[in-house]
């Protein structure tokens, strides 16, 4: 459920195939992210899911995985 959730809001945000996007793959080195890319994806998670993402945890957000984890643990 999360994550096809966070695979849908990455497709949307960085026009990506639903099958480019797995629980492993790198936000910025799988999937093409940049910095602005990353703050727009915790403003949507946050709204989405109705959590406040710390600036410290960001940092160690690196795949997909990282944030289904994240959201899971925090939800």
């Amino acid at each position: 459920m999360v994550f096809e959730k966070i695979r849908e809001i990455l497709c949307d945000q960085l026009d990506l195939n639903e099958d480019d996007v797995t629980m492993s793959s790198n936000l910025l080195d799988d999937l093409g992210a940049d910095s602005l890319d990353m703050v727009d994806l915790v403003m949507t998670i946050e709204d989405e899911f109705e959590l406040d993402v710390e600036d410290e945890d960001v940092e160690n957000i690196k795949t997909v995985g990282d944030i289904v984890h994240y959201i899971e643990e925090y939800k």
